[in-house]
């Protein structure tokens, strides 16, 4: 009896928490608390946060990856190998013989959840709801807006030039580099072709950073301006027609796509979202996107991508690195968005644009263009930037969907 007790003993988690599991267990319930009780991006960093937690419970096996069999037809496919099994069927040859493929076991949950970054189906998915929850009418309003949302961007290729000299390999500098762009989606969908095995910090970084908007920022934007500058208060921005709502979607899909073909799938999804919500004849379509859809799609991203973060692969030196390059990517971006607003603001006269707005070029829509409202405010409790502010976020948007493009279409 003492001898079942002990056997059943060792098979419990209890008797197999080593000190990473943990740590990563303490990390979870930080960004959980970060979450629910800061509210801090709760609908993405709460299911990241439990799907790393369960990840890390010992014997858990939801990430298990299914045992792949030969059941050999005759005798002569006795010595074949799992390489020989890269595109496994129900039916194969293996040296010219026939043979039976099967799996033995099934694998874990989170693991065919996974599939859906793996393959590139839930963050285009993703970017469909955004496309249909967000108005590009501050957008096409202000063109000049597209221009600090491409600055905005510097930060990523400035922090893949940083992580190129720390070791990383042009796709892992990349992927690093995306965390910039603060869009969780796109840094997804870009590390789960290039690196892969990198996806957990990544994912978990440019989370964390997105949450962290109105703390990050703020410092930033007020070390890189005058209180004047704060101040400045902007024209209203000119109506906008139904017409040109339509075309736009339509147009920038056509303009992007031709040019980087890597990037259809982001950029397409997104403006096909849009359009739902543009065209006034896809109501049902467009609801669906903008609630059932994405909802569902972000349990399972958020879950399946929080569960990569298992502690063998997540407590690592290059992991610190990640981090660490993410910040400055995020910072660099939000730097750079403020500088070109500076000088367009200078040379339209000095009181035409309120810099602050350039701070939202990062993608974090829509928390980055609140941030550039709230800034504002306090300097001048009669100034609202919101609208002015938007048409940069939805522009970073694009431009980090172009800037994954770029780095796919090289790497």
């Amino acid at each position: 009896m003492f001898e079942v007790l002990m056997e059943f003993w060792g098979n419990t988690g209890y008797a197999n928490l080593t000190w990473q599991h943990l740590v990563m267990l303490t990390i979870s319930c930080i960004l959980l608390y970060l979450a629910i009780g800061k509210k801090f991006e709760p609908l993405l960093l709460v299911p990241i946060a439990f799907g790393m937690l369960l990840t890390n419970l010992p014997f858990s096996g939801l990430m298990d990856i299914g045992d792949i069999v030969i059941k050999a037809l005759s005798p002569e496919t006795a010595g074949a190998t799992a390489e020989m099994l890269k595109n496994p069927t129900t039916q194969m040859l293996v040296d010219g013989i026939p043979a039976q493929v099967y799996t033995e076991t099934p694998g874990g949950l989170l693991n065919y959840f996974y599939m859906g970054n793996k393959l590139g189906i839930f963050p285009p998915l993703i970017f469909l709801g955004v496309g249909a929850m967000t108005d590009f009418g501050p957008l096409i309003a202000n063109p000049k807006s597209l221009f600090l949302g491409a600055a905005a961007q510097f930060g990523i290729f400035f922090t893949f030039t940083g992580a190129i000299l720390m070791g990383f390999n042009a796709q892992e500098a990349s992927s690093i580099g995306i965390i910039g762009g603060a869009d969780g989606p796109t840094a997804i969908f870009l590390t789960s072709r290039l690196a892969p095995h990198l996806l957990g910090p990544i994912a978990v970084a440019a989370y964390s950073y997105m949450a962290l908007v109105p703390i990050i920022q703020p410092p930033i934007m007020k070390a890189l301006t005058s209180k004047q500058e704060r101040m400045i208060k902007m024209e209203q921005l000119r109506p906008v027609s139904k017409e040109e709502k339509i075309i736009f979607p339509i147009l920038v899909t056509i303009v992007v796509s031709l040019l980087l073909p890597s990037a259809t799938a982001l950029v397409g999804l997104l403006m096909f979202g849009n359009l739902l919500k543009e065209s006034l004849v896809t109501d049902r379509l467009s609801k669906t996107a903008q609630n059932e859809l994405i909802n569902i799609v972000t349990i399972l991203l958020g879950v399946s991508v929080g569960a990569t973060a298992k502690a063998e692969h997540f407590l690592k030196l290059e992991t610190i690195q990640i981090i660490v390059l993410g910040v400055i990517a995020f910072a660099v971006g939000t730097a750079t968005g403020v500088i070109l607003a500076k000088i367009m603001n200078k040379l339209m006269g000095g009181n035409a644009i309120n810099p602050l707005i350039g701070s939202a070029g990062v993608s974090a829509v829509p928390m980055a263009a609140r941030v550039s409202q709230t800034v504002g405010q306090k300097e001048n409790p009669s100034n609202f930037l919101l609208m002015h502010a938007m048409g940069p976020n939805v522009a970073g948007v694009i431009g980090s969907a172009v800037a994954a493009g770029v780095l796919l279409s090289l790497f």
